[in-house]
């Protein structure tokens, strides 16, 4: 009898990962087809032109002189350049990306699926991630050239195997665990105070031995190291991007909106003018906008502090001043509206005892702090979706056993 309920349970969990996965395949399709990008733009398309052309992962060049990259993250432009291989037209070439972005982003709700299934019911556990995959800002992303949807993917399977780790601690949960961190921070700088964070949280509140964070730490130095090592030959410095001062000066000048803004004045723009063309020109270039963004925030404090919480209410609602015409699509901004309403209303009507929805709780408003800190663009708001989710699943919960005295919640 007990093996019949096991086999049949068994089942039942396949067909439904299956559903997830094929559906959220053929959901996108259409999305791709109307609204998917056509061409390679901007820092993307200058970027892969010349490490296709020249062989230099470069943004830009000084007279024939390819500046290494030190900018962006290096992940999402290999991820981009992998594809290359194929020799395919520009349009076929960025189809092949978009469905591939289709791909990961129907795991990502597989794995999402299993996650819930770490606090709810079946029942719940995939209503949500129905939700989660016909989610308006989800669907869309995929057909963006954009490392939102590898973010995404790469954070619910760290997410996944946090919670694996808190419970078995075996090694080879261990080394995806680790390895996995190691290409968040190859992927977005702020994952490595997320990593930080995290690594802390394992081991005072989950007691996870020193040893297992050493080695975890170990694993992550092993996966980011042929990148750091060669920025730390070329640059003379241990780093994986030289941005932040950039980031941090476009979220935080007198022109900044939520949205960040790019206008340089007379002044910074002689700084810029002044700064020899050579390889060290990026890091010249980021510190003239750190020490800025520095004294602007430390001469209005208020002005700055009441920019930061707009920035934190646009990431947690809505940006009511985008200048985004897309933003005002009911179809966009109802659904992030509503689910940021309920979502803190879950978070709220927590169990505070849990220490895993306490530590998604702490990973959300760590997400929502670094965020808030720079500047908020729509896409970024998927960083937090799921945990919004699983929020917001937990006032379902509350309002199921208050109201119709029933539980869908696990113990």
């Amino acid at each position: 009898m007990y093996l019949n309920n096991y086999q049949h349970q068994s089942n039942k969990e396949t067909l439904t990962l299956v559903f997830l996965l094929i559906f959220s395949i053929v959901i996108r399709a259409p999305i791709i087809l109307m609204f998917g990008d056509v061409g390679l733009e901007n820092e993307w398309k200058i970027i892969i032109e010349n490490m296709t052309s020249y062989g230099k992962f470069s943004i830009i060049s000084f007279n024939g002189y390819f500046l290494p990259n030190l900018y962006m993250p290096p992940l999402y432009p290999f991820y981009l350049y992998f594809f290359t291989i194929f020799n395919l037209e520009n349009q076929n070439y960025v189809q092949l990306i978009l469905w591939s972005q289709v791909f990961l982003s129907s795991i990502s709700v597989i794995i999402f699926y299993k996650i819930n299934k770490l606090f709810f019911s079946y029942k719940l556990s995939f209503f949500g991630s129905l939700l989660f995959t016909l989610f308006p800002l989800h669907l869309y992303a995929c057909s963006q050239i954009s490392s939102i949807s590898l973010q995404s993917f790469f954070t619910l399977i760290f997410v996944y195997f946090f919670f694996k780790i808190t419970k078995n601690k075996d090694i080879l949960s261990i080394i995806t665990f680790s390895f996995i961190s190691g290409l968040l921070i190859l992927l977005r700088g702020e994952y490595i105070v997320i990593i930080i964070f995290s690594l802390l949280y394992l081991f005072t509140f989950f007691t996870t031995s020193l040893k297992k964070i050493l080695l975890t730490i170990l694993i992550i130095f092993i996966t980011i190291s042929p990148y750091l090592i060669r920025n730390v030959i070329i640059f003379e410095s241990a780093t994986i991007t030289k941005s932040i001062g950039y980031n941090l000066w476009k979220g935080n000048n007198p022109n900044s909106t939520v949205q960040g803004s790019e206008l340089i004045d007379k002044e910074l723009q002689n700084q810029i003018d002044k700064i020899s063309k050579d390889k060290f020109y990026r890091i010249k270039f980021d510190n003239i906008f750190l020490n800025k963004a520095i004294e602007n925030i430390t001469g209005e404090p208020t002005k700055y502090l009441i920019l930061f919480l707009k920035k934190f209410a646009s990431f947690l609602f809505i940006d009511i001043a985008s200048s985004n015409p897309i933003y005002y699509n009911p179809f966009h901004y109802l659904p992030v509206l509503l689910l940021g309403a309920t979502s803190l209303g879950g978070i709220t009507l927590s169990n505070k005892k849990s220490r895993k929805l306490n530590y998604l709780i702490f990973i959300f408003f760590i997400n929502a702090i670094i965020f808030s800190s720079f500047f908020i663009l729509p896409r970024y708001k998927l960083a937090i979706l799921p945990f919004q989710i699983i929020f917001t699943n937990i006032l379902i919960d509350y309002i199921s056993k208050n109201f119709f005295s029933s539980s869908v919640l696990k113990n």
